[in-house]
């Protein structure tokens, strides 16, 4: 089993779902969502703590779940081969097969969201904080890049790679997608942070959250 982890004291998890207007709170464990678009990566700020969540968006009203209580699937149809070129190198030798959630939607997947649509502008410094990929066990690793910014680094995290700092900004009231890699077929556990610094100046988490994906 791989195994990634990397070097942070967490000052506890957030196990409750919050409440936010207009959605619905699940509190049962045992769901899995695998097609139709989640935001994987959720950030709320409740006043007083940071925490992740998984939203769901194929449903209306959306459903809001702590990461605890889902299970993450990426069906057989997400096999994907990797294409030549220095480009897809991170995800393995060309003519691989691996397994991505992509960033442009198809129906038939989960379609893995990355949001701060639920924090409010003006409350953090820049208006962003920051998500971390903190650990990764599983048969493989991870890898989430965008589209379309090679040959400049297009990861935003990539669990193999210990040079790069796992880490980025979400900003707050905006929305985004990447394409999710998965490099083997297998159960996954993947262990984020949340931070941010306040307009005062006061430091806000980490908090943590761990997922698991179903893989193939």
């Amino acid at each position: 089993m791989r195994v990634f982890t990397r070097s942070l004291t967490l000052a506890g998890t957030i196990a409750a779902t919050l409440a936010v207007g207009g959605l619905t709170v699940a509190h049962a464990a045992g769901t899995t969502l695998s097609q139709g678009h989640v935001d994987v990566l959720d950030v709320e700020y409740d006043g007083t703590a940071l925490a992740l969540h998984v939203h769901d968006e194929s449903v209306t009203p959306g459903v809001e779940y702590a990461p605890a209580d889902v299970v993450l699937k990426a069906l057989p149809a997400a096999a994907y081969t990797v294409p030549t070129g220095t480009c897809y190198s991170h995800l393995g030798a060309a003519g691989t097969t691996v397994h991505r959630l992509p960033q442009t939607q198809n129906t038939g997947l989960l379609w893995p969201g990355i949001s701060g649509e639920h924090l409010a502008t003006g409350v953090f410094q820049g208006d962003k904080v920051q998500v971390e990929l903190i650990s990764l066990s599983g048969p493989g690793k991870l890898t989430v890049y965008k589209n379309g910014l090679c040959p400049r680094n297009n990861r935003v995290y990539d669990s193999g790679d210990a040079t790069l700092a796992n880490t980025r900004d979400i900003t707050a009231a905006e929305h985004d997608h990447a394409n999710w890699v998965f490099t083997k077929a297998g159960s996954y556990t993947a262990t984020f942070s949340v931070r941010g610094t306040l307009t005062n100046g006061t430091a806000v988490g980490p908090a943590s959250a761990t997922y698991t994906f179903q893989v193939g």
